[in-house]
Parts: C-alpha cells; sequence; structure tokens
C-alpha cells in the first residue's frame, strides 16, 4: 500500500511505499495528489520514502507506475527517494538523468534533510559577473548544471549581446567539470551553445582535470568560439584571454 505522510510543509506531498503496491493504491492515494497539484498551479515537489516494508508492485501497479510517472513528469519540480535499498537508490540515480526535473536520494536518516531540500528548489544557482573593459562574462558553477544555472548563463550573455554585436569571451569557472544534472539540462546547454556559438569570440574553460583539457580541444575544433582550458586557480589568466581581441596578421 502507499501511505500518505501529511507531516511535511505546505507545498510538499509525500508517501511512504509499504509491502506490494497495486494500481488500487496509485488510483486512490497518488492520483488525487496529482490533480491537486494541477488544480492549485503548482509544480510537484514529492517525498517518497522507500524502506525495508517495501516488496515492489504487481503488474497493474508496475503500469500504473509508467503511466503516472510520464505524467507527472510534466509538473515535477523535484523529486526526494529516501531509502537505503540499494535497488531502489541505484534505480532512481539512473532514471533521474531522464527526467526533467530536480531528482535526489537520501539515506532512511535524512528524511528533514530530503524535505529542507525540496522546500529550497532550485537552490543555489550559477552565479555571473560581467567585465565590461573586457568584454567577458564569467560564470561561477559550484554543481551539476541544470537548466536554471544554464538560463542564468544564457540571460548574462543575452544582456550583453543586446547593446553588441558579439561577445568576446566566456569563462566557465568551476572547481571540477560540473556535468549536467539530467538530459533536459544537457539539451538546454546544447540550444544554449547551438544559438549563441556564432556571436562569442573566445570560450575559456577555468575547471581543474585533464579530462577537461581534452573536451575544450575537442570543443574547440568543433565550435565557431575559440576554446581553452586553465587551471581553476588561474582565473584571471583565463578572462584576459577570454577578452583579448585576436589582432589581424601582419601585412607582406
Amino acid at each position: 500500500m502507499i501511505e500518505r505522510d501529511t507531516d511535511v510543509p505546505a507545498g510538499i506531498d509525500a508517501v511512504r511505499a509499504v509491502g506490494t503496491l497495486s494500481r488500487h493504491d496509485y488510483d486512490t492515494v497518488v492520483v488525487p495528489m496529482l490533480d491537486a497539484a494541477v488544480r492549485e498551479g503548482r509544480r510537484l515537489r514529492f517525498l517518497c520514502v522507500v524502506d525495508e516494508d517495501f516488496h515492489g508492485l504487481t503488474p497493474d501497479g508496475m503500469w500504473a507506475d509508467v503511466k503516472l510517472g510520464l505524467t507527472a513528469m510534466r509538473n515535477l519540480e523535484g523529486c526526494a527517494v529516501v531509502s537505503d535499498l540499494t535497488w531502489v537508490r541505484d534505480t532512481t540515480q539512473l532514471a533521474a538523468f531522464f527526467l526533467p526535473g530536480h531528482v535526489r536520494v537520501f539515506d532512511a536518516v535524512q528524511r528533514e534533510e530530503a524535505l529542507r531540500w525540496l522546500e529550497a528548489l532550485p537552490g543555489r544557482l550559477a552565479t555571473t559577473r560581467t567585465d565590461p573593459a573586457a568584454g567577458v562574462v564569467v560564470a561561477d558553477v559550484g554543481q551539476p548544471l541544470r537548466r536554471e544555472d544554464v538560463e542564468v548563463i544564457a540571460t548574462a550573455v543575452d544582456s550583453w549581446l543586446a547593446d553588441h554585436t558579439d561577445l568576446p569571451g566566456l569563462v566557465l569557472h568551476a572547481s571540477s567539470f560540473p556535468g549536467w544534472e539530467n538530459l533536459g539540462a544537457l539539451v538546454e546547454h546544447l540550444r544554449f551553445v547551438g544559438g549563441h556559438q556564432r556571436r562569442v569570440g573566445r570560450v575559456a574553460l577555468a575547471v581543474d582535470g585533464q579530462p577537461v583539457g581534452v573536451a575544450a580541444r575537442v570543443a574547440g575544433a568543433l565550435l565557431h568560439p575559440e576554446v581553452r582550458h586553465f587551471a581553476t586557480s588561474e582565473i584571471d589568466a583565463a578572462i584576459a584571454w577570454a577578452g583579448a581581441r585576436v589582432r589581424p596578421a601582419a601585412s607582406a
């Protein structure tokens, strides 16, 4: 069965999976929960506790889970799964990359932390700063890129491009390669690159890690902007390089 948990902050829906779940459980608990979120015009923030009392799903329960999952994805703000079951954790982490909302797995003792995470979504976003003299936008990223982070970076770049023909340089600054939270973030990033690459002169990756250097060389060969890799601590050098105008070759 699915037990509704009402001991949660406003705006969060929570359940606990117990025993073997059937379609009836979804119809009587989950469907009304999704319908209420739609009526109230809010995106779903969902907490699901799965402990040792959970034994799986019946065939019709599995089908209901898939159908409702597809429905909820369109309105999902975030989902926190609280569980110590290895197979539940692994399955959730794999599926998270393909879901549009924010999904995170927490240990069984981290229920309160999971609730705080849901309340704070989308959490701390990437920050940007613009150096007008150099014509460089610097984006500081502290975690895997999310859709909202890409939107923040795109807004800063578009703000510059609204008054200029091009942006001399863009710098991505992170302690290590952040990657992407999910497929939606990757798609948003690719859309940003495709729409802006002809108007950005140079891209500097001030990120530690040898694989980033390899990625920079590949990106430089495929994309219009010149791309170069710097260490995280070389942020000043990265900004100076990204903002340097390419001088025309001297005539013979």
